[in-house]
């Protein structure tokens, strides 16, 4: 018996388990739903650049959160989805 465990309550959990799913270091579903909105402007609206720069933008501000916080996504959406109790 090892120091602040017991016998029979410890097994090993892989790493992968634990660490959020990210795509390029964005979250998966974040970069699913801006590559398709990225592909959509590019394609269906025939603006490439402008999809391309939608894209990169949103990428990129995706990452840079992901790296402060990975699960900022559903933290954000359980921000906008409480009601405010103290109004100012």
């Amino acid at each position: 018996m090892s120091a602040g465990s017991i016998d029979g309550f410890e097994v090993p959990l892989h790493r992968a388990l634990t660490e959020p799913i990210l795509l390029g270091g964005a979250p998966r579903g974040i970069a699913i739903l801006n590559g398709t909105l990225a592909a959509a402007m590019g394609l269906g609206l025939q603006q490439w650049i402008a999809g391309l720069l939608l894209w990169l933008a949103g990428h990129s501000l995706a990452v840079f959160a992901a790296k402060r916080d990975p699960d900022f996504a559903a933290v954000l959406a359980r921000h906008l989805r409480q009601k405010v109790y103290f109004a100012c």
